[in-house]
């Protein structure tokens, strides 16, 4: 029988349950090409391209056998594709970039100060109140 590759995968858009029976209806009726199989050591493999799918559950209405699971395909979901840590605003705590966003950025430079945009703007109001005034001047 078949083994079922993507029951439990993350990222699943085309669900193939036990029911398959390799006839390749699906394969044979996809208008978009999204499904093909190879054979080999006595083994069909079926495979399906999300790049290539029209979604149009044209494979769903040929099976036989009901075995694929096209809610799958119509699901609006997102996917997890990277996590990453934040670096905060050192005065409001507000998200601001990357700390590896942070490290190439300090490499051309000096490493910015962790301060959101609002920040920055009262810091550099204050600087420049600082020269207006002559305060800080030699």
């Amino acid at each position: 029988m078949f083994e079922i590759l993507n029951r439990g995968a993350s990222m699943a858009y085309l669900v193939v349950n036990e029911r398959c029976t390799g006839c390749l209806a699906c394969v044979v009726n996809c208008p978009a090409g999204a499904l093909a199989f190879e054979e080999s050591l006595g083994k069909r493999l079926i495979m399906h391209s999300m790049a290539r799918c029209a979604r149009c559950g044209n494979c769903w209405r040929v099976c036989p056998q009901g075995a694929i699971e096209f809610q799958f395909l119509m699901k609006d979901q997102w996917d997890k594709v990277v996590e990453l840590e934040l670096v905060h605003c050192e005065v409001c705590g507000t998200p601001i970039y990357t700390p590896i966003l942070k490290e190439l950025l300090g490499k051309e430079r000096q490493a910015p100060l962790a301060l959101c945009e609002r920040h920055k703007e009262r810091r550099a109001a204050s600087f420049l109140a600082k020269l207006g005034t002559g305060r800080d001047r030699p």
